[in-house]
């Protein structure tokens, strides 16, 4: 119970499941609603991918990242931090010494 409120509070477990089932067809846009209890949404641990991989597309340094996600090791972050193409071509592009000369 929450000691402000009075209320129940959400488990993780039960969040979970809501956000699931929630994003079904969000996860799947070519099905049909009527496939709405055969389909798997999105996960609470997917949404953990994503922020990390965000956080380091702009930039945000290992030691920050792994203190941020709680990981022991950078071979356990390299898991979850996976920056696309686009950003890490952003990334060089940004850093090109010559380009920064020419402006």
């Amino acid at each position: 119970m929450c000691p402000e409120t009075g209320r129940a509070r959400l488990s993780y477990r039960r969040a979970e499941e809501i956000f699931e089932e929630s994003t079904r067809l969000l996860a799947n846009p070519l099905a049909s609603p009527e496939d709405i209890e055969d389909l798997d949404g999105w996960t609470l641990h997917r949404l953990r991918h994503s922020a990390l991989t965000h956080d380091a597309e702009d930039g945000t340094s290992t030691p920050m990242l792994l203190a941020r996600s709680r990981h022991a090791s950078v071979r356990s972050l390299e898991r979850y931090a996976r920056p696309g193409v686009d950003s890490v071509v952003r990334h060089v592009a940004e850093r090109d010494p010559a380009a920064r000369r020419r402006t």
